[in-house]
């Protein structure tokens, strides 16, 4: 049964604006947000999911599961996050509905959080970050993000949906940057996720709301802030995409993010933000500023965890004549044959997987993006070294 609330003192939390009292909470059940933390860093969940007249639950390899937990009541929510949070943010919360923050728990984990309100009432998704920044190798990454790594200037994209692991292959990739080369990386961040320590490299990262006020202001600063680097994260709208592009045209290495699963479909959603007759502007200076693309998804394996797949691009000549021909399209065929060059497909990765019998067939079939294609490779109806 939902535990109920026993007679304790509020908290009542002062501003300007109109006073909001958080109901205060005593009950033996209640249990601490550390506790649950830890809970789900022992199981591996990649995500803690917490709102009021729901039970907890974990994200493990990819699929929700409950918890044991009683059903969260709305002084059980606010509880836990007295733990953490200041009574100014839970007022913005309040007032706003939203919250975006990160949080750590020393020698434990770093937290991306975010606050909302749905119709049971508040809710929060907590996004687990390992405080030990994977390397390349134990991420059992392509080495040709070593190769990428290393271009001096232009744009890099890594892609993918939500929880996809972008961020762990991105911070990967700046931790072999930070390991081998004297670079001055600045990233700007919302929120902070994994955080960086100078190594060979001077890394700053700033965190919009806590270092910055705005995120395109911070952007613009950095290109007199003498970088190497810049780590933009999510390239949100058309002032994001404007400056990434004039810094990787003027000798700063790039790096982005965005919410797309292929090379095709990242180059057109980038196209797409400009009007019809700046495109074609757009598409020039994108064909000579981008380095690669990698498109990533996560699958399952038969050992209950889950491996990264790629999709790799990388800019060679004939590829940027495409671009620049408004042939993007053509870049599905040029991309399974440029192994020489470092590309792939998805499908390529997940036949070799299968072959290696760490996925299944039915869960390749499943994430592949071109289902039937694979079908027929595992039929020997397709040579690997041409499907698309």
């Amino acid at each position: 049964a939902p535990p109920t609330d026993r007679p304790a003192p509020a908290i009542r939390i002062e501003t300007t604006d109109v006073p909001f009292t958080i109901p205060a909470v005593s009950h033996p059940e209640a249990r601490s947000l550390l506790e649950l933390v830890l809970e789900a860093k022992n199981q591996g969940a990649s995500d803690i999911h917490l709102g009021v007249g729901e039970r907890p639950r974990f994200r493990l390899r990819g699929r929700m599961q409950y918890t044991a937990y009683p059903i969260t009541t709305m002084a059980t929510f606010y509880h836990w996050w007295q733990e953490l949070l200041a009574p100014e943010q839970l007022q913005t919360f309040e007032r706003t509905k939203e919250l975006d923050t990160a949080i750590m728990y020393p020698d434990i984990a770093r937290l991306r959080v975010n606050m909302f309100f749905s119709l049971l009432g508040p809710a929060s998704v907590l996004r687990l970050i390992n405080l030990e920044i994977p390397s390349l190798e134990e991420l059992q990454l392509p080495e040709t993000l070593k190769t990428i790594s290393e271009a001096h200037k232009g744009l890099v994209l890594i892609t993918g949906p939500t929880g996809s692991g972008k961020s762990t292959t991105m911070a990967a990739m700046i931790r072999y940057i930070n390991e081998n080369f004297a670079k001055h990386i600045i990233s700007i961040e919302d929120p902070i996720e994994y955080v960086h320590t100078s190594i060979k490299s001077l890394v700053r990262q700033r965190e919009v709301g806590s270092h910055t006020l705005e995120f395109e202001i911070a952007l613009r600063a950095s290109l007199r802030e003498d970088p190497d680097i810049i780590l933009i994260g999510e390239m949100r709208d058309r002032v994001t995409v404007d400056t990434a592009l004039k810094a990787a045209q003027t000798g700063h290495l790039v790096f982005g993010t965005l919410h797309t699963n292929s090379a095709v479909a990242t180059i057109e959603r980038l196209l797409n933000i400009y009007t019809p007759n700046e495109q074609n502007t757009m598409r020039m200076q994108l064909a000579d500023s981008l380095v690669a693309v990698v498109a990533q998804a996560l699958v399952r394996t038969t050992d209950n965890k889950r491996a990264a797949i790629h999709e790799i691009m990388v800019n060679t000549d004939t590829a940027r004549d495409y671009i620049k021909g408004n042939k993007v399209d053509e870049l599905d065929q040029l991309i399974p044959q440029g192994a020489f060059d470092g590309m792939q497909t998805m499908n390529q990765v997940l036949y070799r997987l299968v072959q290696e019998g760490r996925v299944t067939e039915e869960t390749a079939a499943e994430a592949s993006p071109r289902p039937n294609e694979l079908k027929q490779l595992f039929r020997g109806k397709m040579d690997n070294t041409r499907m698309i």
